[in-house]
């Protein structure tokens, strides 16, 4: 089987085109060995490039414990990047069917192959059982909760999966390792969620690292900026247009005023080769 390895920001999964290649009924269990940094390629997951009847491919994707999830930010534009590089929609605006819905994908080729990517994210979703939390509010701003013992205030957002920012003085690993894997599976996210830790540097400017839902710390999480950034927004703290600095680098994030989220970033192809289907 044919894989390529890509990562955005930092954020690195394996990608087969099954436009072309045949898969095993067990897509988790192939995500699990496929991504293992120890005995398989490595990577935070496994993300099917795949035909769709509403778009020009379908992004699935699967984290590193095997389970599927419905977004990820950085995997869609490295899908954008690949469909274009490697033929499959070779034009400069393409839409990605997620599980988050088809997006609108602006690519930035250069000599030939996309570098950056574009991407309209769609709106945040505030509606608690959408998200979904057991939090109150309409979205759930600055909520209180308790984690070990530790009184933490969260801002609850989804961008198409369930995201918790807690802003901080600054981001630790005792935040990062000590907190996040508790909160991602605290009783107030029934389908667990992603955990952002966020210091604001400037109006117009912040740090993040996230704990993801099964695939724990990432160097980047597109979802994740573009609910830290709403959640900032929401708080008061930021700007509608952001620039996030992230462990494996940097997405500008765009709060539109009709609504819809913008995330800009880099895209990038690192090698190709062919894992043993027996």
């Amino acid at each position: 089987m044919k894989f390529t390895k890509m990562h955005g920001a930092g954020n690195d999964y394996v990608y087969v085109n099954a436009f072309t290649e045949k898969l095993p009924a067990d897509i988790g269990d192939l995500a699990r060995k496929m991504a293992d940094r120890h005995y398989g390629i490595g990577g935070d997951g496994l993300i099917l490039i795949c035909p769709s009847e509403r778009a020009d491919a379908r992004m699935r994707m699967f984290n590193l414990d095997g389970s599927e999830g419905e977004m990820c930010g950085n995997g869609v534009r490295c899908v954008g990047k690949y469909v274009y590089d490697h033929g499959i929609a070779k034009k400069e605006t393409v839409a990605i069917e997620t599980g988050r819905g088809v997006l609108t994908l602006q690519l930035f080729p250069k000599n030939g192959k996309v570098e950056k990517v574009r991407v309209n994210m769609g709106q945040p979703i505030f509606e608690p059982a959408q998200i979904p939390t057991t939090l109150a509010g309409s979205p759930p701003v600055k909520q209180p909760i308790d984690v070990v013992g530790r009184t933490v205030e969260v801002t609850v957002v989804s961008m198409g999966n369930p995201h918790g920012v807690v802003f901080v003085d600054d981001v630790t690993d005792d935040w990062v390792h000590g907190i996040g894997p508790k909160m991602e599976v605290h009783p107030v996210f029934p389908r667990k969620a992603n955990i952002e830790f966020v210091k604001v540097i400037s109006r117009t400017e912040f740090q993040m690292r996230v704990w993801e839902r099964g695939s724990g710390e990432t160097w980047a999480c597109g979802t994740g900026t573009c609910a830290s950034a709403v959640a900032g927004i929401l708080t008061g703290q930021l700007d509608r247009k952001v620039l996030a600095h992230l462990k494996g680098g940097d997405l500008e994030i765009e709060w539109a005023e009709n609504g819809d989220v913008f995330m800009t970033g880099p895209a990038v192809e690192v090698f190709s080769g062919d894992w043993p289907t027996q």
